[in-house]
Parts: C-alpha cells; sequence; structure tokens
C-alpha cells in the first residue's frame, strides 16, 4: 500500500499490479529486530506481545503522557525560580520542541508500529550500537523513576494524613502499580484511560477557573489581571554563594530563565511514551498518527494557556512554592484558591495529584518493561526476557523492572539515603532527555536515508510538517540542554559535586553503553544508501487492509468515540 518501488509485476493473468510489497533484496542491509516472516497478519511476533491497546487508550496516553506532578506542583518553583514572564516563555519554548520530537516520532512510527520503537529506529537508521545505548538509557531513566513516583504518592497522602509512616503507602501503591502491570497492556490502557480522563478534566476545569479568577469572579471579587507581571516584576534572578545573593540585572535574568527552561524540559517528560505502546496497539497506522496531530493542541491547552494562568495568579516571591512539600499546598493553582477563599477544591486538587503520581507509576513500569523487552527482541539483551505468556505479557521484563520499586524506601532512610534518592530522580530526568536527542537523530537518518534512494515521503502514512527544519531546531536545543542543564553548579558559591554529577552523569553513561556495544559486537554505521525501509513491511501492510476492513463504527456512541480519539 505504500510501496517506494514503482516496479510491476504479472498476477499470473495477464493483468499488471502494483505490488503490495516492494520486490527489492534490501533486507540484506540493516539490521532489523525479526524476521519478515516472523510477524503474523495482525503485525505481531508469534509469542510475542498482543495488539491490545484500542485507538482511545492510545489517545489517552499521549495526552496522559503529557500531564502530570510537574504541571500540578513542579510548575511552583519554576514560577519562584524565575518569575511569571521567564515561566511561561520557557514552557512555551520548551513545547515547540517536544512538538518537533513528537513529529519525528510520528512519521517513523506510523510506517513502522513495532515494539521498541525508539530502540528499533535507532538500530535501523543509524547504529546497532546506537540502538543499544538509547534502550538501556530509556529503560533504567524510567526504571528509576518508578521509586520517585511512589514516594510522590506517600508525600502527596500525607496532606491528608500526616501520622502515617511514608513506608506504607509506598508499599500499597507499589504493589497495585504492579498488579495493574501483570494484568497486561488492555489492564494498563484501560487504567491508564480513566485517570488521564481525570486529569484532563481537571486541567480544563483549573484553566477555567484561572479565567474567572484573573477576572475578579473568585468570592474576594479581585480582579487581578496582570497585577504580579508587575510587581514583584516578570522575571527573577538567579541566586548565587549558596542561595545568599543574586547576579543583578539582565545577564541574571537570562540565567534564571535558562534554569526554568532545563526544568520545564523535566515536566514534559513521557510525552514520547507514546512510542512504547507501538507493538501493542491496535491499528496503528490510525491511532498514532491520530495521537500525534493532537500534540500540538495538547501543549496549547495544558501547557501554554495552564502556565499562562499560573503565572498571573500567583506572586512568584510567595514563600509557599517553595514549600518542598510536593503535595497540593505548594501547587500555585491551590496558592491561587486559598488566596480567593474557595474552600474543599484544594482537597479535590489534591486527590488528582494523587492520580497523577498514581498513574505515572503504572506508565513506569510498562515502559520501562517494554523498552527491556525491546532490547531482548534485538538481541541486546538475554532471550529469556523475550519471553510472553499466552497473553502477550513480557512477564520477565516486568519482574526485572518492578525490582526497582523498593528503591523508594530509600526516601524514609534519614538524610544521606534521601540525598542518594534524590540523585537517582536527577539522573533519570536528564537520560529522558538523552532519550529525544537519540529520536530525533535516529529521525534526521530516516529522513536523509530516504532522500538518498530516491523514495517520496508523500507516499509515507504520516508526513511531519517542516522537515527537517523542525528536526533539526529541536535537536540543536536538545543538544544544548545536556550539555548546560547542570549550569548553576558553576555560579560563584554554587559548587555541588553531588549536583554535578546529577546533572552530568547520564551523559558518559551512555556513552560508555555505546562504545562497549560497539567494540563488542564491532558494529558500523547503516550507510544511507543501505537504510532499510522494507523489511517487515508486507506484514504491517496486511495489517492496516485486515483493520480497515474488519473495524467500522456502528451507531452514534461507537461514531462519537471514533470521531474523538
Amino acid at each position: 500500500m505504500f510501496g517506494f518501488s514503482s516496479d510491476k509485476k504479472s498476477d499470473g493473468g495477464g493483468t499488471t499490479v502494483e505490488p503490495a510489497y516492494p520486490a527489492t533484496d534490501v533486507e540484506k542491509s540493516s539490521p532489523a529486530p525479526y524476521d519478515p516472516n516472523e510477524l503474523n497478519e495482525r503485525g505481531e511476533i508469534e509469542g510475542g506481545v498482543k495488539r491490545q491497546l484500542k485507538p482511545r487508550h492510545m489517545a489517552m496516553i499521549a495526552i496522559g503522557g503529557s500531564i502530570g506532578t510537574g504541571l500540578f506542583v513542579g510548575s511552583g518553583e519554576a514560577l519562584a525560580n524565575g518569575g511569571p514572564v521567564a515561566i511561561w516563555l520557557a514552557y512555551c519554548l520548551m513545547g515547540t520542541m517536544v512538538y518537533g520530537m513528537m513529529v519525528s516520532l510520528g512519521e517513523m512510527a506510523t510506517l513502522f508500529p513495532v515494539a521498541g520503537a525508539f530502540t528499533h529506529y535507532a538500530t535501523r537508521f543509524v547504529d546497532p550500537a546506537l540502538g543499544f545505548a538509547t534502550g538501556f538509557n530509556y529503560w533504567y531513566s524510567w526504571a528509576i523513576t518508578l521509586p520517585t513516583e511512589l514516594v510522590a504518592v506517600a508525600i502527596i497522602i500525607a496532606y491528608w494524613d500526616a501520622d502515617t509512616n511514608p513506608a506504607v503507602w509506598i508499599t500499597v501503591f507499589m504493589v497495585v502499580c504492579w498488579i495493574v502491570n501483570f494484568f497486561g497492556a488492555r489492564a494498563y490502557g484501560e487504567t491508564e484511560f480513566w485517570l488521564s480522563t481525570i486529569k484532563v478534566i481537571t486541567i480544563v476545569g483549573l484553566i477555567i477557573l484561572g479565567l474567572v479568577l484573573m477576572c475578579g469572579g473568585g468570592p474576594t471579587h479581585d480582579p487581578i489581571g496582570f497585577r504580579y507581571w508587575r510587581n514583584p516584576g516578570p522575571f527573577n534572578q538567579i541566586t548565587i554563594d549558596g542561595g545568599e545573593g543574586v547576579i543583578p540585572g539582565h545577564w541574571g535574568q537570562f540565567l534564571a530563565f535558562w534554569s526554568i527552561l532545563v526544568q520545564s524540559a523535566f515536566s514534559f517528560i513521557g510525552t514520547e511514551i507514546l512510542g512504547t505502546t507501538l507493538g501493542e496497539a491496535q491499528n496503528p497506522r490510525k491511532s498514532v498518527p491520530k495521537a500525534i496531530r493532537r500534540v500540538f493542541f495538547r501543549i496549547l491547552l495544558f501547557y501554554v494557556l495552564g502556565i499562562f494562568f499560573i503565572s498571573v495568579l500567583v506572586p512568584y516571591n510567595d514563600p509557599r512554592l517553595l514549600g518542598g512539600t510536593g503535595d497540593a499546598s505548594s501547587s500555585p493553582w491551590v496558592i491561587a484558591i486559598d488566596n480567593a477563599k474557595i474552600k474543599v477544591l484544594p482537597h479535590i486538587v489534591n486527590a488528582v495529584i494523587l492520580s497523577a503520581a498514581f498513574s505515572a507509576g503504572i506508565s513506569d513500569v510498562y515502559a520501562a518493561s517494554r523498552t527491556f523487552y525491546a532490547l531482548a527482541l534485538e538481541g541486546q539483551m538475554p532471550k529469556m526476557f523475550r519471553y510472553c505468556t499466552k497473553r502477550g505479557l513480557p512477564i520477565n521484563a516486568i519482574i526485572i523492572t518492578c525490582l526497582f520499586g523498593p528503591l523508594a524506601y530509600l526516601n524514609t532512610g534519614g538524610e544521606k539515603a534521601q540525598e542518594a534518592f534524590n540523585w537517582l530522580y536527577n539522573l533519570a530526568a536528564i537520560a529522558g532527555i538523552g532519550t529525544w536527542w537519540t529520536i530525533l537523530v535516529s529521525y534526521l537518518r530516516f529522513y536523509y536515508g530516504m532522500k538518498v534512494q530516491g523514495l517520496s515521503r508523500n507516499d509515507l502514512p504520516y508526513k511531519a510538517p517542516l522537515m527537517p527544519y523542525l528536526a533539526w531546531y529541536s535537536l540543536i536545543w536538545f543538544t544544548l540542554i545536556l550539555l548546560f542543564n547542570g549550569f548553576p553548579v558553576f555560579l560563584k558559591g554554587n559548587w555541588d559535586t553531588s549536583s554535578f554529577f546529577a546533572a552530568y552523569i547520564s551523559i558518559p553513561i551512555f556513552i560508555f553503553a555505546y562504545v562497549i556495544w560497539k567494540v563488542v559486537k564491532r558494529t558500523h554505521t547503516v550507510p544511507l544508501k543501505d537504510i532499510d525501509f522494507h523489511t517487515g513491511r508486507r506484514a504491517l501492510d496486511t495489517m492496516e487492509q485486515e483493520d480497515e476492513m474488519t473495524y467500522k463504527p456502528e451507531g452514534w456512541v461507537q461514531k462519537f468515540f471514533a470521531l474523538l480519539f
């Protein structure tokens, strides 16, 4: 259907037909994770994961990945550090970069919607060594993030119950995260669908509330307008000398803005999680483009509008923003609600923040386990982790990922243990940005490989806009962020060895994984003219044709959901 070749052949009856799968011997070039004959008519590997995620699951997983505790709580610290205009500009700019990354991923993902998207694309279009480094990097970043979300859950519950030992809540939610994932992809998709629905309804409601409060429609009838953009001002100054002083002038304001730009990237991590679902998505050639196309509108609604109202409703010098509680009390939304004298609503917001942290914990296990499974498919992890149950559950990959959950107890083990825990959190965040970087590198190789081989992007199931310029734009920005994310430690009086390693250790880990695989396996960068754009396409094209014939929405309810998702 999406063949790049113009070769034709006879069907045996004298009629010339277009081949459904290009007649080519390109299979001998770059490596692919599966033998083309290993994919069945459903685009599945025999004995592998099953396509159980429906289009509505995919849509909400994509949306849920962009709404987390960073938007509800972490944005408060960003506002305090940068000021209202700085935080709004930083999130808008970061949104354009993330959009560039997602549409790049979308173009590759719709052509090859296979398990382990990031690992597979880096292996197929660049170098197997990059595929291994990418997969390993993405797996451990999410495996380490799991305990941080479990701790977040315990902290959020402390808003209501400060007396219970946090280890109790850590244990309860850790077990629940395990159970959901052991029930399989369908259980994960259904859970994410409803949790993401709650988050979407809440953030839309808060944006409407923000407009009302800004115009003076709250109980106090105080029209806030742009008061806090004028006083205490649009930009804060970055601190030096361990927080005892500031860098004055525009330079200090720029550095504060840059620090918020880096911090805003952490809030967007998880947007790419859609790529981990490709091997289990029903009709991915249709559902993935829909989800990708709506990335722009999600960013516009949830971040551009959401952060805008945060910036106008709360002054950046409000001490509650830096309370460090991690629950609703340090959320800028709740601070604005408290200032407006609205009762009960803070408890509702805290409940939503709890659901966001719980959702993130479930997604952590899913994303990490499917990435580890993909590494095994590529032959880059022991074969035992490729094993799936009859229901398509990669159980061994899930087990090894779940073993990271108990690291959450470090946060209850005193000051040193908590410092180690925070170090792991920063490590995971930077590793996530590194994954975005490799997605863009893979896409640019994909783009130029097609150009060298004379293949038209107009024949693709999804064609990303403004390419390759948008991909280069995002890649350059992410490179700068990776290199300069730890710049505050180099300012006067700010040096901290632990912070330095937390900011930069992910880069040598990634390089070490790349070099080790390249040396041991003696891999080579795939020449652009030899990049394989065909292997496995026959089964994926057949799968799409089958989906077109078998799925037809009936009744107004199904048609409504088909339009919505």
